[in-house]
């Protein structure tokens, strides 16, 4: 005996706020769910990542803050590191440091007056592992989706242009 299949009615899009979905662009609210997820599920893949690749109780900051110093094997100041990653609050990024350094993952300096930070040989092995680690689990499952990398460049364009519209209309809030 076969069974009909329910009717599903029309859902709408998949968002988590249905009132900031009701806008003139309820697509924006699909991205900004999708964003939300993503990002706590990226936030949680990094932490376990670096914890595999035997590094436990570094929180995705200092994770990301570890990867950045360690990007082409040179130096970086607090200002870039802040620039790169879009961190607003330095200190966030001046904790993280101090932590990644007690670690032995980075060391400090000085260039002037500029705070310098750079891989250490132990930062620079647990970064080899963890893309390893990486490349095994995430880049391998992301290839099985069969997605075109030209596409998943697009979608990167993408949320670094919309990030653009957040910073902007964020300083537009704080002038309101």
């Amino acid at each position: 005996m076969s069974r009909a299949r329910p009717v599903i009615p029309d859902i709408g899009p998949v968002v988590s706020s249905a009132h900031l979905a009701s806008s003139s662009l309820p697509a924006l609210s699909e991205v900004e769910f999708a964003l939300t997820m993503a990002n706590n599920a990226f936030h949680r893949w990094m932490v376990r990542c670096m914890t595999a690749a035997g590094m436990p109780g570094l929180s995705p900051l200092e994770v990301l803050i570890v990867h950045l110093v360690n990007h082409r094997d040179r130096p970086k100041t607090l200002a870039d590191i802040c620039l790169v990653l879009n961190i607003e609050d330095t200190h966030l990024a001046n904790y993280a440091i101090k932590k990644l350094e007690s670690h032995k993952l980075v060391k400090t300096g000085r260039n002037g007056k500029e705070k310098t930070v750079t891989i250490t040989d132990d930062g620079a092995r647990i970064c080899a592992r963890y893309a390893e680690i990486r490349e095994a689990l995430v880049v391998r499952a992301a290839r099985q989706l069969g997605h075109d990398p030209a596409d998943i460049s697009r979608m990167a364009a993408l949320l670094r242009t919309l990030s653009g519209a957040y910073d902007q209309a964020a300083r537009a809030a704080a002038a309101l």
